[in-house]
């Protein structure tokens, strides 16, 4: 494999990827690179977070006691920042590359927001027990989540009065597709899924005497279906393996949909619905490989900051900065907008985001500076900015760690910095202004690069 196709290898199956590591692996065939993508990606680390309050808890008494459970359950909610940042630690530094990047790919899938830190964590270690799983067995385990059951209101849906609101979205944003099923289908199917509760600590509970046991007709088929029967139903639909495999295909590979690609991605997925033999199907084929497949994605939120600390680490001195800075850039992990997530592509652009990002590398690395050779339009308006940002006080205060850096790429040359951290081909409008930036030192022409509307690119 070339350099440039295992940089989009590790960009879409990762965060990106060094200098040394890649030149390792540049003596690989591109099936040993992927089968170590997927062998270090075998074991499940669940990301945990130290819940002291939780360690001598008595479940059944402090259901009793309103006052403790009310205390309980506001430390449980500010506890989400830290989890916030545990997970973005875990992005930053992965035993499982793979494994970690299939989860952030599902918690966008799968959305679920819940406040409670305890469910929270439960839930995003199901996402990456299942990220590489069986899908069917996945959707089944979710749809048995603490979380979700609040989150979709599963705890309300009743015999007498059943809530579809997780039906609905069952098959809208989970499974099929709007368009693919009747008004009908959802309510056959909510009632199916009477009963499904939790107790305090989180475990599923079936309450029987909440279950609808009548017949149930859906998709056609008559019968005293169960939740569990539903989801097996929907699998057999092929338009289920169809909607999963765009799903995929538009987050790893291209948001332009290659309908042909999808026909040969549902061909091996479906009706295993095996996750790990698609996304290795994904990351072996030709096509996936090809020029209009790379750097064509705009790195979200989230790949820009982990992106930028896999090159120069920070540290944020104050939690709080992490999450200002995820809330000002439009994605904070475990607090999606709505069920439908966070919509990719142009939507991470727009004129209250696009300037900070442009200019993030030098407000976290340089004090909001950019080394320059001369003034100018653009250098004017930097300045203006850096004035603005000063004003306002932007609250990213960080220790940074240019060793890692310097040790990283010590044999990477200045002029071929760019070929490391950028991976799309320069405008010529924009190689005329890294040519008057000018390169006094790695350090800054790294900083200029990151600077550059192509690094927004993956």
């Amino acid at each position: 494999m070339t350099q440039r196709d295992i940089q989009h290898l590790y960009w879409r199956a990762g965060f990106g990827i060094l200098p040394k590591q890649s030149q390792q692996l540049k003596s690989k065939s591109r099936t040993e690179i992927v089968n170590e993508l997927f062998s270090k990606s075998a074991r499940v680390t669940p990301l945990e977070i130290d819940i002291p309050e939780l360690k001598h808890i008595d479940f059944k008494s402090i259901q009793k006691d309103k006052e403790a459970l009310k205390k309980l359950g506001k430390i449980l909610q500010d506890k989400l920042s830290d989890f916030n940042e545990a997970w973005i630690e875990r992005l930053n530094n992965p035993k499982e590359l793979l494994r970690e990047r299939m989860t952030l790919f599902w918690a966008n899938h799968f959305v679920c927001r819940e406040n409670n830190t305890f469910f929270a964590q439960q839930y995003n270690n199901t996402l990456r027990e299942h990220a590489l799983g069986n899908f069917r067995s996945f959707t089944k385990a979710i749809s048995k989540e603490v979380a979700m059951i609040r989150y979709l209101n599963l705890q309300q849906n009743r015999k007498k009065s059943p809530n579809e609101n997780f039906a609905r979205e069952l098959m809208e944003l989970f499974t099929l597709g709007k368009g693919n099923y009747t008004e009908q289908d959802i309510k056959e199917s909510a009632r199916a899924f009477t009963g499904y509760s939790h107790d305090i600590s989180g475990a599923f509970k079936f309450a029987k005497w909440a279950h609808d046991y009548d017949e149930k007709t859906f998709f056609n088929k008559k019968g005293n279906f169960t939740g569990d029967d539903i989801i097996d139903l929907i699998v057999q639909e092929k338009q289920c393996a169809r909607f999963v495999c765009k799903k995929v295909y538009s987050y790893f590979v291209n948001t332009s949909i290659n309908e042909n690609h999808i026909e040969s991605m549902v061909g091996v997925f479906y009706p295993k619905y095996d996750i790990e033999d698609l996304m290795r199907f994904v990351f072996m084929s030709d096509w996936f490989y090809e020029e209009e497949n790379i750097g064509t994605k705009i790195k979200s939120p989230i790949d820009l900051i982990v992106g930028l600390n896999q090159n120069v680490p920070i540290q944020f001195k104050e939690q709080k900065h992490l999450l200002t800075l995820q809330k000002l850039l439009g994605q904070v992990l475990l607090l999606p907008p709505n069920v439908a997530g966070w919509k990719d592509g142009t939507q991470w652009i727009d004129s209250n985001t696009i300037l900070l990002r442009l200019r993030l590398a030098s407000i976290l690395l340089n004090s909001a500076h950019i080394s320059t050779k001369q003034k100018g339009q653009f250098n004017d308006r930097l300045d203006k900015f850096i004035k603005r940002a000063k004003e306002k006080q932007l609250p990213f205060n960080v220790n940074h760690d240019w060793k890692h850096f310097e040790q990283q790429f010590k044999n990477v040359s200045i002029d071929d910095l760019k070929n490391h951290l950028i991976m799309v081909n320069l405008s010529t409008e924009t190689q005329q202004l890294l040519d008057d930036f000018g390169k006094s030192s790695k350090q800054e022409h790294c900083i200029q690069l990151m600077s550059l509307p192509e690094y927004q690119m993956c």
